[in-house]
C-alpha cells in the first residue's frame, strides 16, 4: 500500500469523469491534488468538493508553454497522474483531419509534454509516481477509431518504454487501461460499449493499480481478456471478427 498522506499529486485532465473520481479517491486518502484541465469553472467547483487540501491549475496539453507555466507554477510533485483526452469515433472514410490531429495532440503529445516538464525535477530528487491511461483500445488497432486507438496505443508504448528506463531509480511508472467508461466522450458512440463503467468504478480500478507494485491494469478485467488475447490472433483471424 503507498503512502498517501502528505503527499502532492498532480492530476491532469480531472475536471470530471475519471479524473475527478480518482480525484475524490486521492484526497479522501490523504493527498494534496492538484487538479488541471482548460475548465476553471469545472476545476473549481471540483476543488471546493474536495475533502482535502486541494488546488486548481488551469492547463491546456496541446501547448507545450502552458503545460510548462503550469509545472512551474505548481512546483514539487511526488506523482502525476496523465488523464487529459479528448475522442471522436472516426472511420478511415470519414477522416477529420482537424478531429484526427487533436486526438493524437491530446492524448498522445499531451503526455510527453507533462512528462517532459516533470521528469527532471523527478530525476534530481531520485523519486516520483507517474501514471499514464492508455486504453483497452490501444492494444491493437480497430474500426472506427481513427486518431483515438493510434493516441493510445502510443500512450501505452510511452509507459512501457519509461518502465523499461526508470525501474530501479526511485521513479515509479504504472499503466492503466480502461475500457469503456460513462462519461460525455463515451455519449458519442451510437454502439453497444459492453461491460461499460461508471467512473466512481473505473477509479477504484486505477486507485487499486497506484496502490500495489504492479506495471499495469487493464480494466474490465473479463473485457481486457478479449483484447489481450487479439494480439496473440494471425491477422485474418482478427479482422474477421473485429473488422
Amino acid at each position: 500500500m503507498r503512502e498517501w498522506q502528505g503527499k502532492r499529486y498532480w492530476l491532469v485532465g480531472a475536471s470530471e469523469g475519471l479524473g475527478a473520481a480518482l480525484a475524490h479517491l486521492m484526497s479522501r486518502s490523504g493527498a494534496e491534488v492538484i487538479v488541471s484541465a482548460r475548465s476553471k469553472d469545472k476545476l473549481d467547483t471540483l476543488v471546493a468538493e474536495l475533502p482535502g487540501k486541494a488546488l486548481a491549475q488551469v492547463v491546456d496539453v496541446s501547448d507545450r508553454a502552458s503545460v510548462e507555466a503550469a509545472a512551474a507554477v505548481i512546483g514539487d510533485v511526488d506523482g502525476v497522474v496523465f488523464l487529459a483526452g479528448v475522442y471522436w469515433p472516426m472511420k478511415s472514410q470519414d477522416w477529420d483531419a482537424s478531429r484526427s490531429e487533436a486526438m493524437a495532440d491530446i492524448n498522445f503529445t499531451g503526455a510527453i509534454r507533462v512528462i517532459g516538464a516533470v521528469m527532471p525535477m523527478m530525476q534530481a530528487r531520485g523519486s516520483g509516481h507517474l501514471v499514464i491511461t492508455g486504453s483497452l483500445s490501444g492494444f491493437r488497432g480497430l474500426p472506427g477509431a481513427i486518431g483515438y486507438a493510434a493516441s493510445k496505443a502510443g500512450t501505452m508504448a510511452l509507459a512501457e518504454s519509461m518502465y523499461a528506463d526508470l525501474r530501479g531509480t526511485g521513479i515509479d511508472v504504472q499503466l492503466a487501461n480502461p475500457g469503456f467508461i460513462k462519461t460525455r466522450l463515451t455519449e458519442k458512440n451510437d454502439f453497444n460499449m459492453p461491460f461499460i463503467m461508471e467512473p466512481d468504478a473505473a477509479a477504484r480500478e486505477m486507485f487499486d493499480l497506484m496502490n500495489s507494485d504492479r506495471f499495469k491494469k487493464s480494466f474490465p478485467r473479463v473485457f481486457s481478456w478479449v483484447f489481450r488475447a487479439s494480439q496473440f490472433m494471425p491477422d485474418w483471424m482478427y479482422y474477421r471478427l473485429f473488422a
